[in-house]
């Protein structure tokens, strides 16, 4: 299931849903980046790092990964609380 993402640079108000009437439980790599307003690449970077929470689903050599709705905004969260704690 493929949908439409729309959300703001804020995050606050980020909305991560799809064109149905069910919001997605997970993001696929190119949406996820899409939504946090970052390139693919830099997403990949930070997962690699560690510093942006996914799933790895599957077996053998080629795994799935995913980025759940609910920890990436968790995450965008802490990282706004992050931000202002340091200015």
């Amino acid at each position: 299931m493929r949908g439409v993402l729309s959300a703001p640079r804020s995050a606050e108000a980020a909305t991560m849903t799809t064109e149905g009437d069910s919001p997605a439980l997970a993001l696929r790599p190119r949406d996820a980046a899409r939504v946090l307003g970052v390139s693919a690449r830099t997403l990949w970077g930070w997962t690699q790092a560690g510093l942006v929470p996914c799933v790895r689903v599957g077996s053998g050599k080629r795994k799935t990964v995913l980025y759940p709705v609910a920890d990436l905004q968790a995450w965008l969260t802490r990282q706004s609380e992050a931000a202002k704690g340091g200015n």
